[in-house]
């Protein structure tokens, strides 16, 4: 049984990794490095509670939970809010798209508070309802409601009025 539920974890782990270290590094607004220990300590609470997981109806949505909560104890826990660095790593980007485009985005969403920064990602990158997002930020319909639209009013400040055209990626 042991090792029946190992499998079916590496399995899980695997096809889930990607998703969710895109997903910490929107949390992270870039922090590539910090995005990676959070996925891991998401997976590393995974595995340690696998056989409940696996009787969750949806345990892709259980870890995308497990790492936002995660990301928020971070924040609360870190003792100062300063960044090494703030710029980008010289790579080449592997991906299609605008790289200016996303690292004004990625940029504007460090500017955000932590819990504005996680509603977006919960409500626009994963899709989330506003009680799903409530759910796995432990806080209440309204204050999502309340978070979404401060959030999205200072991505406007930060962007400019028409938000649109950064939509389309």
């Amino acid at each position: 049984m042991r090792q029946v539920l190992a499998d079916q974890y590496a399995e899980f782990a695997a096809a889930r990794a990607g998703h969710l270290y895109r997903s910490a590094c929107l949390l992270t607004a870039g922090d590539t490095h910090l995005a990676e220990d959070l996925v891991q300590e998401t997976l590393g609470r995974l595995y340690i509670s696998w056989h409940r997981v696996t009787r969750v109806g949806n345990p892709a949505g259980y870890a995308q939970t497990v790492l936002t909560r995660t990301f928020l104890a971070h924040q609360r826990r870190r003792s100062s809010k300063e960044r090494a660095t703030d710029s980008f790593p010289e790579r080449a980007y592997a991906g299609h798209g605008d790289v200016p485009l996303r690292l004004t985005l990625l940029e504007a969403l460090a500017r955000l508070p932590a819990k504005d920064r996680a509603v977006v990602v919960l409500r626009y990158w994963e899709d989330r309802s506003i009680e799903e997002t409530a759910d796995a930020m432990h806080a209440s319909s309204a204050a999502v409601r309340t978070r979404c639209t401060r959030a999205l009013g200072r991505l406007r400040e930060l962007l400019g009025e028409d938000l649109g055209e950064y939509a389309r990626f």
